[in-house]
């Protein structure tokens, strides 16, 4: 299990939301430390793929359970 240093709900969000509160949480954690996101926009799963790419974190896991989206982003 992965530790959480901080959890976003994005729920009911869409694009590009999720991806700006993102951004803001992952700003107020420290490096290593992993972001949790819930989200219910299928694009979120392409838009993680390509936020963690453009940015340097990790994708360290992203998964789909009932139509919501989780991702665990670990700060690079």
């Amino acid at each position: 299990m992965t530790d959480v240093a901080e959890e976003l709900d994005a729920r009911g969000l869409n694009c590009p939301l999720p991806i700006l509160k993102a951004k803001k949480a992952i700003n107020k954690i420290n490096s290593g430390e992993v972001l949790k996101i819930i989200a219910t926009d299928p694009g979120s799963v392409k838009d993680f793929e390509a936020f963690t790419n453009q940015t340097g974190h990790e994708l360290i896991e992203s998964s789909e359970s009932g139509g919501e989206f989780t991702f665990l982003i670990k700060k690079s």
